[in-house]
């Protein structure tokens, strides 16, 4: 696994929620080491008991698991925008947000993802200020990805608490909208993801 000494809660829950492969599991000593130093401990007890699970479960069946929670389950999705808006233009517009933070802050992310994917925006929160700003503000989506993952009893659910005991909490008309999501689940239209956006917005972002 890629040397992550140093990196914080955002990095590590980067690469904890990306599909499990074999160095992830030969890192996990390293991964331990990082956790401990993780505050406030809310925050570190959720990273501990996910990592207690990934210790005591075969590789192949944490895969087989990953595959089952984030791949087949549309209310699990890593895709921060998918369970307020699913496949609609709506979501492709509120991907623009995404793309405009990346560019601002000088940061070309890979094309293998659509950029509210969730490992990729924690990996900008891990580089820059911006980034953690963007965290802050998908904040209502990522509770209710954390919600979603607590209804299949996984434990990536124990991680996305980690990670949400780094940010600030929910206000009472956050939970309002959240609840209202929640109740309703993804849209199930699909009209394609292309937004309605002039096109200097849509190209791709000049790499430094």
């Amino acid at each position: 696994m890629r040397s992550t000494t140093g990196v914080g809660p955002f990095k590590l829950a980067s690469v904890l929620l990306q599909y499990p492969t074999a160095p992830l599991f030969e890192g996990l000593d390293q991964l331990d080491a990082e956790v401990a130093a993780i505050t406030p401990r809310s925050s570190r007890q959720g990273f501990e008991r996910f990592l207690v699970w990934l210790r005591a479960t075969p590789p192949t069946a944490v895969a087989q698991h990953y595959v089952e929670t984030f791949d087949l389950r549309r209310r699990c999705a890593l895709y921060l925008t998918y369970y307020r808006y699913g496949d609609t233009r709506k979501r492709g517009m509120a991907m623009l947000g995404f793309k405009t933070a990346y560019r601002a802050a000088d940061f070309r992310p890979t094309d293998d993802e659509l950029p509210d994917y969730l490992p990729l925006v924690l990996e900008f929160a891990s580089l820059h200020p911006r980034g953690l700003s963007l965290l802050r503000a998908e904040r209502r989506d990522l509770e209710l990805l954390r919600r979603a993952l607590h209804q299949a009893e996984t434990p990536y659910a124990h991680l996305v608490d980690g990670l949400c005991a780094q940010l600030p909490r929910l206000r009472r008309e956050d939970l309002a909208v959240v609840g209202r999501h929640w109740e309703a689940g993804p849209p199930k239209e699909d009209v394609g993801l292309e937004p309605f956006a002039p096109p200097e917005y849509l190209g791709q972002e000049v790499r430094p």
